[in-house]
């Protein structure tokens, strides 16, 4: 037999500290769990044990404790963070069928060692999991360990048997003990002979064997003077240590190895690995997610045909755009409509029934390129799922049937039909969840009317110059490759300008420039590192210029040109899903991040163009975040600078600088301008002194100065964190909540991390609405009005028109019109608005 003996702590310290803090939708902690679990699979997968054993400390006084007080005197209590998840991964090892053993009065070492000697006595082979060295002195003919290290920043796994261990330390098990002794061990306070580190202590087992034959030999001409004088004082440390580094191979478990092998898996495992969204590790398992609550909410589905199928009340509509499948569901019957079904389909959704759809930005494409009625859409499964797990990585349906969805029960063998069976238990269960958290207004009002409209969006598309993108493609590789030249003529030779390696030996090595610490994948050659180089070497500039402009080459020219469809134009894929702040992001092409801080940025512009006799018509809100807080936090000050068009940077320059606002300066303004935004960002004073070049103390002293001049500002920040720290997140004007488990973490940064985002999420998460609400009323009005105009394009704050030339003023004062318009806040919105015949035109 082959048992898995894992060092439970050990291994659970490693999982926790080497994955980024994760949490459930409940806020629970779960990375531990998770690399635990990822780390047992490895396990499981390279040894294939019969018998798996996880040995746990208990905090209790064991029997070394009562020999010595210090024994690990003064260890940091384990982090909140990761206590909450030992008792989970406990709990999940039962339910997965493994053994969980711990014993009071003594440690997971010990129990480690029992098993290993019970293997030892009857011939079975054990495999110990641990990061403790402490383990080596168990390895026998019949034991081995796995000992989990790092190396060179990687994680990896060392085996260890006699041989192995003998080739890296010269010594047997047994003398890992004697070794221990005598150089003792700093983690756990075990004091060895003060003054004999590892090296002494090492030579001093290879020559004697053993402390015993040390001591025995005491005034032998081979232990010089000096160790002999601290070996002499350190006797008694040194037995104590002895003892205090043994593990103990008699602890009073079971003793039949036969009780440790594999179990099966609980009928528990599945919710509880679903509660705490450990999705993949199910996968693995071959599991699929189920809620707790679904064996007492079983529903039995009927199936039928897809011509007798009627929709009598609301119906659930689930579609497989790949496959050209949808499948229907109403009343507790289910019917999947395949190509040559959709006639069927047509009458089924041609009633004005309501329609909850699990996608329905795709559904709006799908039913208007196929003639279906998309009236009447009340529910999306996708959103209310992002609005009630924004930090969710997915949203399959699979997924959300484990996290929402009832137990559905019937015969089905084609898979978009089984994957659909739970939509209507999931819907329901998101409306319930949504309804008790007060975000059915923002699904319903907001998120739901924008899915039609993004729709819309990427069915349209924007028109692009196809030759003048290509022909600054071939101008930026010019520039490129004449920037390369000069680049390696002046340091003197060549090297891989795209390796970070290469460059930081050239750079740090070769020119001997200044260098940040070198880690053990090389030196930092960021953009930040290379910014703060500038002066120290010609070369140092023309690398700047040339990442920016190789980036803008690939990303923006070669990128653009290869995903011009046959139409002339771009249909990037607008997504409601991708950011926690509630933001829009685009994908293939990304149109959110065209750079415009520089020319050749703005320049790619220049080539977004309307179709012939048409214009494009730009309205970019003015300082919708500074509005926003100046709303949120009822400042007077802010308030009658945006209502009677006073500059807000120029105000805040005379606020923090104390001087009148006819003598505020450009470079005051510019100062001004970034503590007004950094305030929003929950910038510090480092930070800011950083960005606008001054020292620590004059930052801290602007941040002051603005805070006292903006006290309702002040007093807003203080109530939103307080309120955050209380309810476990933040919200917005309308309902939209960021959860924020960070704030209650052990870790300063990582609280420091959360306590910004208490302050700006509910400032960027409500300028998101707003900019969402204005798209739905701007859409509105241009049906409504049946304009030949269409909205293309949203970057940010900022929306483009593309309509016929002769109406072009009336949509000027129309976009201006429904966006300043889109909320009642007790803040004036301004939008600027331009028009032209190309982005740039009409950008200004």
């Amino acid at each position: 037999m082959k048992l898995l003996a894992i060092d439970g702590n050990s291994i659970l310290n490693r999982a926790f500290y080497g994955i980024k803090l994760l949490t459930a939708k409940n806020g629970q902690y779960t990375n531990a769990v998770y690399g635990f679990i990822n780390i047992l699979f490895k396990l499981l997968e390279s040894e294939n044990p019969d018998a798996v054993c996880v040995a746990f400390d208990l905090k209790a006084t064991t029997f070394r404790h009562q020999k010595y007080d210090g024994y690990k005197a003064g260890r940091k209590p384990m982090p909140e963070e990761l206590r909450s998840q030992l008792p989970l991964i406990k709990e999940w090892l039962t339910l997965a069928g493994y053994s969980v053993l711990e014993k009071e009065g003594y440690e997971a070492d010990d129990i480690l060692g029992t098993l290993s000697h019970l293997c030892e006595q009857d011939g079975s082979e054990c495999v110990i999991a641990t990061g403790d060295r402490d383990a080596f002195q168990l390895i026998g003919k019949n034991t081995k360990v796995l000992l989990s290290a790092t190396k060179a920043g990687q994680p990896e796994v060392i085996c260890y048997d006699e041989t192995a261990l003998f080739e890296k330390y010269g010594l047997t098990p047994p003398q890992m003990i004697e070794l221990k002794a005598i150089m003792g061990d700093s983690s756990d306070k075990i004091p060895g002979v003060a003054g004999i580190g590892e090296k002494g202590a090492t030579d001093l087992i290879k020559q004697f064997g053993s402390l015993d034959n040390i001591y025995q030999n005491i005034d032998s001409e081979n232990i010089k003077d000096g160790i002999k004088n601290k070996l002499i004082l350190g006797k008694e440390s040194a037995y104590l240590s002895h003892f205090l580094g043994t593990i103990c191979k008699s602890v009073p478990i079971e003793n039949d190895l036969n009780l440790y092998k594999i179990k099966e898996k609980s009928e528990r495992l599945a919710p509880f690995m679903t509660k705490l969204e450990l999705f993949k590790q199910l996968k693995y398992l071959n599991l699929e997610p189920v809620s707790e609550k679904a064996e007492t909410a079983k529903t039995e589905m009927e199936i039928v045909l897809a011509k007798d199928f009627v929709v009598n009340g609301k119906v659930d509509v689930y579609a497989n755009y790949e496959q050209n499948e949808v499948v229907l569901l109403c009343n507790n019957k289910a019917a999947l409509f395949k190509e040559s079904d959709f006639d069927y389909l047509k009458t089924a959704l041609n009633q004005n029934a309501e329609k909850r759809v699990f996608d329905s930005k795709n559904f709006y494409k799908f039913a208007k390129a196929n003639g279906i009625n998309t009236q009447n859409v009340v529910f999306d499964t996708i959103l209310a799922a992002y609005l009630a797990n924004p930090s969710s990585s997915e949203y399959t349906l699979e997924r959300l049937c484990g996290e929402y969805g009832a137990k559905v029960t019937a015969e089905v063998t084609e898979e978009t039909l089984k994957t659909a069976l739970c939509l209507t238990a999931v819907n329901n269960g998101l409306y319930e969840y949504l309804e008790k958290n007060e975000q059915l207004n923002l699904l319903i009002q907001i998120e739901l009317p924008l899915a039609e409209v993004l729709a819309d969006m990427e069915t349209v598309g924007v028109y692009v110059n196809k030759n003048g993108i290509a022909e600054m493609g071939k101008e930026l590789g010019e520039r490129i490759e004449k920037l390369q030249t000069e680049i390696y003529e002046s340091v003197g030779w060549e090297f891989n300008l795209n390796s970070p390696k290469q460059l930081g030996e050239a750079l740090f090595e070769r020119l001997n420039l200044p260098a940040k610490k070198k880690t053990s994948r090389g030196y930092s050659t960021s953009a930040e590192v290379l910014e703060e180089l500038k002066g120290y070497h010609p070369a140092v500039e023309k690398l700047l210029e040339y990442r920016q402009l190789a980036k803008l080459k690939s990303t923006y020219c070669d990128g653009l040109l290869a995903v011009i469809e046959d139409d002339g134009r771009v249909h990037t894929t607008f997504t409601q899903t991708e950011t926690r702040t509630g933001r829009i992001s685009s994908l293939e092409p990304n149109l959110q991040n065209i750079p415009v801080r520089r020319s050749e940025g703005r320049r790619i512009r220049k080539f977004f163009t309307a179709k012939e006799g048409y214009t494009l018509v730009d309205a970019d809100y003015s300082q919708i975040e500074l509005r926003v807080l100046a709303a949120l936090a009822n400042e007077e000050n802010m308030k009658f600078a945006f209502d009677s068009g006073v500059d807000i940077h120029t105000l805040t320059a005379s606020q923090v600088f104390n001087m009148p606002v006819d003598l505020i300066s450009d470079e005051l303004r510019s100062r001004a301008k970034a503590v007004n935004f950094g305030i929003i960002y929950g910038i510090g004073a480092f930070s800011l002194a950083k960005d606008i070049g001054v020292t620590r103390k004059e930052a801290d002293n602007y941040i002051k100065s603005y805070l006292e001049a903006y006290k309702g500002v002040n007093l807003y920040m203080q109530n939103v964190l307080e309120n955050a720290k209380e309810n476990g997140y933040v919200k917005t004007i309308f309902g939209r909540r960021r959860y924020l488990p960070e704030l209650s973490n052990s870790n300063h940064m990582i609280r420091a991390f959360g306590e910004r985002v208490a302050r700006n999420a509910p400032i960027q998460g409500s300028a998101a609405d707003i900019i969402k609400i204005a798209m739905i009323k701007v859409y509105s009005r241009i049906n409504r009005e049946n304009l030949n105009a269409k909205l293309i394009l949203q970057v940010h704050d900022e929306l483009i028109v593309e309509c016929e030339e002769e109406i072009k003023d009336y949509v000027c004062q129309m976009l201006k019109e429904e966006m300043e318009n889109a909320v009642n806040l007790s803040v004036k919105m301004r939008a600027d608005v331009g028009f032209g015949k190309s982005w740039y035109d009409a950008k200004g």
